[in-house]
């Protein structure tokens, strides 16, 4: 079950909210101060942490700063008085997801927190960054295509250009937009995402544009929306293919001419703000059919930049194999290594599910790992049964001549090695070499070949 944490030092509001969200079904507990709350989160694991700005000693700004750099998972909402949008920009900057003024409505605030206990599910799936890779932002990879998107952050980072990012799901497409905005100009000011899948139609337009007071009924408040919040910032726009059409003139409208009013509203706002789109569909086709709007396809797809699955760049399954079996034993507090046997068929694998199901699959062969060691025993029989089908030739490589085909295949499997070996080795060639039974200069020779002198 979930939990949710209230932090206020209203007794009367923990008391309100404790029993409002009881009644939706989700465990409660609560704190009256920051410090408090903090002893909390230490020894109860929380979904979501609801907190007033406005208290003694720790503040809720305080308490937010504290939570992002010691659970950096676990999505904060901001319940304020002093709603203003200075101060909920700056409530987004420190990494809270949302904030509600009071008085606020109680749907509202279901809404939020429904919204953050998905977030925290999707939280749990993502790469955490080291602080020493903080220009990749959680990307990991070696392959010539991952290389190229790298190349691709750099060239457009520092700019204003509009960005179309596409690939499948699970290929790591927000990483890329976070990227985009911590390598650029604007990497103090706000990142603002919105999952338009997951927005009704209806809602759209406030959401983006936010709404004034009175606007239609159960609108007590005037709430920015959030392109306002980016002011100065980025807006990623996550399945921008999901946008209903009739917002989509709109959408064009604002994208181009940087301002906008809110629903129900007559004062037009100016914003400066960055579009970065992602979406895991053909928009071309979309427009062909009829469903997506052409002249916005153009203004998104200014620089467009195309995520590989994993089966396309196998080079990173690897690195990405290590990076998670570490994430993992230092989550679990374990101390697992994984049989060269099992990665081998991890590179087999042709990974439908991408690098979230590599990810989900190195945490269940973790857990069941015996004497901190996964072998073959630990590969779940329906990943091994996909393995079983997998032809021996791929369809697309039929075309080429046997021999063509085999030598490509070996050299795959020998720049993995040598990647492994160079790695167990902390990048000492001349101990890679013994390992691997060549010559210093035999192993130099084949680094060259395979561009792993870097």
């Amino acid at each position: 079950m979930n939990k949710i944490l209230i932090v206020d030092d209203e007794l009367n509001m923990r008391l309100v909210l404790s029993a409002m969200l009881k009644k939706e079904g989700l465990e409660v507990a609560s704190a009256s101060n920051g410090r408090e709350a903090l002893q909390i989160l230490k020894s109860n694991n929380i979904s979501v942490v609801v907190t007033d700005l406005k208290m003694p000693d720790i503040d809720g700004m305080e308490l937010l700063t504290l939570i992002s750099e010691q659970h950096p998972e676990i999505p904060v909402i901001m319940i304020t008085a002093h709603g203003t949008v200075a101060t909920a920009v700056e409530a987004l900057k420190k990494g809270a997801l949302d904030y509600i003024t009071k008085p606020f409505d109680l749907d509202d605030l279901k809404n939020v927190i429904s919204k953050a206990i998905k977030t925290r599910n999707l939280k749990e799936n993502e790469l955490f960054l080291p602080p020493e890779e903080i220009e990749r932002i959680g990307i990991i990879g070696i392959s010539e295509r991952t290389l190229e998107i790298f190349e691709a952050i750099k060239r457009v980072a520092p700019t204003t250009t509009t960005i179309m990012i596409t690939g499948e799901t699970g290929t790591g497409k927000e990483l890329v937009a976070d990227a985009i905005h911590y390598n650029s100009p604007r990497k103090k000011n706000p990142l603002i995402k919105i999952n338009c899948a997951a927005i009704a139609g209806t809602l759209m337009e406030s959401e983006l544009f936010g709404y004034e007071k009175g606007a239609y009924t159960g609108a007590v408040i005037t709430k920015p929306g959030k392109f306002e919040l980016a002011h100065k910032g980025t807006l990623f726009l996550d399945e921008v293919a999901e946008i209903p059409r009739d917002m989509q003139v709109k959408l064009l409208r604002v994208i181009q001419e940087q301002e906008f009013e809110r629903v129900g509203g007559l004062r037009t706002i100016k914003v400066d703000v960055r579009i970065i789109a992602a979406t895991n569909q053909n928009l071309l086709r979309q427009v062909q059919a009829g469903n997506f709007r052409e002249d916005l396809y153009y203004r998104l797809n200014v620089f467009p930049i195309d995520v590989p699955p994993l089966r396309e760049r196998k080079e990173d399954i690897l690195p990405l194999v290590d990076y998670f079996v570490d994430k993992f034993n230092k989550k679990l507090e374990l101390s697992v290594s994984m049989e060269s046997e099992v990665k081998e068929m991890l590179l087999r694998y042709e990974w439908p599910g991408n690098i979230r199901e590599l990810e989900n699959l190195i945490e269940r062969m973790i857990l069941l790992a015996k004497n901190n060691m996964i072998t073959a025993r630990e590969v779940p029989d329906e990943f091994k049964l996909s393995l079983d089908k997998v032809i021996t030739m791929p369809s697309d490589e039929s075309k080429k001549p046997f021999k063509e085909y085999m030598r490509d295949h070996v050299e795959n499997v020998e720049r993995q090695m040598i990647i492994t070996c160079l790695e167990e080795s902390g990048g000492n060639v001349t101990n890679a070499a013994k390992k691997m039974g060549l010559s210093r200069k035999g192993l130099q020779l084949k680094m060259i070949k395979y561009s792993l002198r870097k």
